[in-house]
């Protein structure tokens, strides 16, 4: 291996590394406020990707029917609860209203716009419109309840979860993979390296979502109020934050991540239904590399998971997956000699 050929691995592993840097940060944030390892961050990219495909071919995306689906299912589950502790009427339609309001508006959008043909940027914005709104209503239906359940209970759901977001996926968009276009077809050249332009878009998004998710936390009062609950649940509800209210929106923060992060991806690789299980599942390792609790160190794990899985695939292309995940062993034999917990 030649300075050019490495000087080639390395882009390519930060270009992925920025990606999954993205995912990792949605899986600390979600499991500091609510506890859930959340396995299917990686479906968030898949419909992210695949939503924006189909809009490319002038159809109907399948994310539209699953979310009013998704979102029905949720109004239904809140009537059922209203009805049995003999909540108002008013209070019922109002809380009905909000849950389908989003969902129906969007989708009659996508419905109407899929056949225009709109510019690549529009969408991409109706994408990531469309996607964000299953992390709430994900968060509803199936973690709200169990907010105070056990970690490994929340695990389990989130299997399930997983599981049932691939078969549901497989229905609504098809066993066929899809590429996007590039969105910037410009190529640089810089010290004997080819940079695209998709590339630096990625970098550009990445390090603008990570300066935005820094100020939200840092200057706002939502983004108080998650740090407050993801510190101490408890002390945030005797402070008047609604524990739910901080799940939901982590949950939305979360969706949202994986569908910008399904638009970056989509342009690099073909992306097919159950594709974001891996991709989800890298940016997990490197959150394990954090502890699933700095934001910094999970930001510096994907980078080191993108350049291994870079240069495995040099070495030893048939095990670069194996050499990802098997990194995450000694890792997590070392966070247990180093901060030994009791078995709760």
């Amino acid at each position: 291996m030649d300075i050019t050929i490495a000087g080639i691995l390395a882009l390519d592993g930060l270009t992925n590394g920025a990606i999954y840097a993205l995912l990792a940060l949605a899986t600390v944030l979600v499991f500091a406020v609510t506890r859930v390892i959340f396995i299917p961050q990686g479906e968030f990219v898949a419909f992210g990707a695949l939503t924006l495909a189909m809009l490319q071919g002038g159809r109907v995306p399948g994310t539209v029917w699953f979310l009013l689906v998704l979102a029905s299912a949720v109004t239904l589950a809140d009537l059922w609860h209203g009805l049995r502790h003999r909540h108002a009427a008013a209070r019922l339609f109002k809380q009905a209203l909000r849950t389908l309001a989003w969902p129906v508006l969007v989708s009659a959008i996508a419905v109407w716009a899929a056949p225009k043909g709109l510019p690549l940027l529009a969408q991409a914005v109706l994408t990531v419109a469309l996607v964000t709104p299953f992390g709430p209503l994900i968060y509803r239906l199936a973690y709200e309840s169990l907010a105070d359940a056990s970690v490994l209970v929340l695990l389990i759901v989130s299997v399930g979860v997983h599981f049932a977001l691939v078969g549901l996926g497989l229905y609504f968009f098809g066993a066929e993979g899809f590429r996007n276009p590039s969105f910037w077809d410009e190529r640089l050249s810089f010290a004997g390296l080819t940079l695209s332009g998709q590339a630096l878009i990625i970098f550009a998004a990445s390090l603008a979502l990570i300066v935005g998710l820094w100020l939200f936390f840092e200057k706002s009062l939502a983004g108080k109020a998650l740090r407050a609950t993801a510190v101490n649940r408890l002390g945030a509800r005797l402070m008047g934050i609604s524990s739910s209210s901080a799940g939901r929106l982590s949950f939305t923060m979360a969706a949202f991540i994986g569908a910008l992060s399904g638009l970056l991806i989509g342009p690099t690789t073909t992306i097919f239904y159950d594709s974001g299980f891996l991709i989800g599942l890298k940016g997990f390792v490197a959150a394990v590399f954090a502890g699933l609790s700095s934001y910094p160190l999970a930001l510096v794990g994907a980078l080191g998971v993108g350049l291994l899985e870079s240069f495995g695939s040099f070495w030893a292309s048939a095990y670069k997956e194996v050499i990802v995940f098997g990194s995450i062993l000694p890792v997590l034999l070392w966070r247990s000699l180093r901060d030994p917990h009791v078995e709760d």
